[in-house]
This record gives C-alpha cells, structure tokens and sequence, in this order.
C-alpha cells in the first residue's frame, strides 16, 4: 500500500519515483489518470481539440492578411505576426492538457520521431489539422469579400522559392526546439511552454515574415491554398517545416538525449483525464 504522502507529490515525480523502484504501487488517483492518457476512446476528444486549436490559429493567422486586403491600412506587419502567437499561447493554456496542443503537422511528427508521441495517432491529428485550418480559411472568405491567396504564405517578390524553404526549414528548427525543450524535464511547465512557443513565433514573424511569411506550419498555409485553390510554391510551406522539425529532434537528443520520458510524453499527448477516482479506496 502506497503512503497517503505519494499524493501530494507532483504527477512527473511519482512516476520517476516508480520506475526508480522508489515506491512499489501506484495511488489510484495516478492508476486512474495513467489509464485515461492511453484511453484510445478519448482520441475523439483529442482529435477534436486538434481541429479546433488549429481552427482557431488559422483565424488568426491567415485573418491578418485578409482583413489587411479587405480593409486598408487597418492591420500592420507587426500586428499580423504578433497576433498568431498570442493565439498559440492562448491555445496551449486552455487545451493543451487535453491533446498536447500541437496544431502543425510538423511538430505531431517531431514528437514522434522523439519518441513522446505514438505514430499511430500522427495521421488523425495532420487530417484534423488541415481540416481546421480549412474550415478557417472558409469561415474568412464567407465574411470577408478578398481571397483566402490573401492570407497564405508565399515566397516574396524577387526571391527564389528555395530560398523561401530554407528561411522556413530555419524557422521550424528553431520553433520545434523550442516546443521540444519546454517539453522536458523541468522546463515542463503550461505557463513556461505557451510563453515560449508564443513568443518565439512573434519573434521570428517580427524579423523573417518579409521573406517567407514565417509560416513554420504546413497546415496554416494548406488552409488558405486549399479553399483558394492556388497551391503555388506549397511545397516550400510543406516539406520546409518538416525538414526544419526533423533537425531539431536531432539537435534534441544531444542536447537531452533519447525522448519518450514521462514529461515529454506528458506534453506531447496531454494528460486528458474525464474521471475522478474515489478517495475512499486509496
């Protein structure tokens, strides 16, 4: 019988306690929470969060670019690139817990390739992703009488579109390094990573928007493109960010070393928990 003391421990800390031999039985209450984080039945609830965060980050993201065209001077560089990451951050607070928040392809298939993430789920969370940002980009063009080509991403005038994939393979590492980082030991934290990530999307927005729109996320610009049907120079904004993602695992493991920890884990799937257990039978 585990002591009464285990529960006021931190989830991460029990379990690093368990699997060092430091206690011998889990509480119920972190059987209970173990058992709902690999309740497949709850993938629904996680596919949905996906679609919706993403939902609501295309919103934003491709919004900027067409309430700029459909309105004049109204909306600056600097508020289209800022706005989008104060949405992420938003987005990691409310909902982060329930499907681990990733909202781009490239980041589901980087905490994959750590070994934080299951690879049978990765192709659920990319289809409800682009379906997101794709219900975004039509929400945008019912409301707003300007094209969604207006709020995609596309490699600016003069420069070639191989130069557009590295800006965005740059940005992607950076990005995915620093979702992976606060996604580790005691950087694992929700305020710490949404402030990270947010700010890290306002900052390289802020500086490398001119050259390849920052987007750092296949499924921000497949939205927009798709619902345009213009796919011109996608592939910089899909295979880009995927490249970026996949170096920064790289760079992951020798800084930290080999994934699939619990609290890398924990952050990569959410900690989605629909029932309490009774006190009575601890």
């Amino acid at each position: 019988m585990t002591d009464r003391s285990e529960l006021d421990k931190p989830a991460n800390t029990v379990l690093s306690d368990l699997v060092h031999g430091r206690i011998m039985h889990l509480p119920i209450s972190v059987d209970a929470a173990i058992e709902d984080f690999h309740d497949t039945s709850q993938e629904w609830r996680r596919l949905f969060s996906e679609l919706l965060g993403t939902f609501f980050l295309v919103l934003v993201a491709a919004g900027g670019g067409m309430m700029g065209q459909a309105f004049p001077d109204t909306i600056t560089r600097t508020d289209a690139v800022v706005a989008p990451g104060l949405m992420v951050f938003a987005i990691i607070l409310f909902m982060g817990k329930v499907s681990g928040a990733h909202l781009n392809p490239a980041v589901s298939i980087a905490f994959a390739l750590r070994g934080d993430f299951p690879w049978a789920r990765v192709p659920g969370y990319i289809v409800v992703q682009l379906a997101g940002a794709s219900l975004a980009a039509w929400f945008l063009t019912g409301v707003l009488p300007v094209s969604a080509s207006s709020g995609s991403n596309y490699p600016a005038s003069g420069y070639a579109a191989g130069i557009a994939f590295v800006m965005e393979l740059v940005l992607t590492f950076g990005l995915v390094s620093v979702i992976l980082g606060t996604a580790s030991g005691a950087q694992n934290l929700g305020i710490i990573g949404a402030f990270g990530v947010g700010a890290y999307i306002i900052l390289a927005g802020l500086w490398a928007s001119p050259i390849s729109g920052a987007s750092m996320n296949p499924a921000r610009t497949f939205g927009p493109d798709l619902i345009s049907l213009d796919f011109t120079s996608y592939w910089v904004y899909a295979l880009g960010p995927i490249a970026g993602a996949v170096i920064a695992v790289g760079a992951a493991f020798v800084l930290r070393g080999q994934g699939g920890g619990s609290a890398g884990s924990g952050a990569a799937q959410g900690a989605l928990k629909t029932r309490v257990a009774n006190p009575d039978k601890l």
